[in-house]
């Protein structure tokens, strides 16, 4: 009997799924001139091909950023309850703290974060 309601549940959302893209294709302005051709709409006009090779030094850099803001966002949720979880919280940040400080270090130390 719960076989019964799983395949109910997937074709329902298979269906749903089918029917809003219909009805967007039905429905949503198409109007593929001007501005639309552009591979983006930043009122910007590209120039060059779009195949251009950029220095990796940046996509490192973005990754370093997102990689220590994400590290860096669970501190916050972790000092709001610090007292109540007491010293071993504290101890456990603090090892966090100096692996983000270690691993900071490492990529300044390796030239990671000079924007050439």
């Amino acid at each position: 009997m719960d076989f019964y309601y799983l395949s109910f549940s997937i074709l329902a959302a298979v269906l749903f799924v089918l029917v809003q893209f219909g009805l967007s294709r039905l429905i949503a302005p198409h109007d593929p001139r001007g501005a639309k051709v552009f591979p983006y709409e930043c009122g910007e006009v590209p120039l060059g091909s779009a195949w251009t090779r950029f220095n990796v030094g940046y996509y490192v850099f973005a990754l370093l950023f997102l990689i220590f803001e994400v590290e860096v966002v669970f501190l916050f949720p972790w000092a709001a309850v610090l007292r109540q979880i007491g010293v071993t919280a504290l101890i456990e940040g603090g090892i966090f703290l100096v692996i983000l400080i270690f691993g900071f270090a490492f990529a300044w130390r390796k030239g990671y974060l000079v924007w050439r």
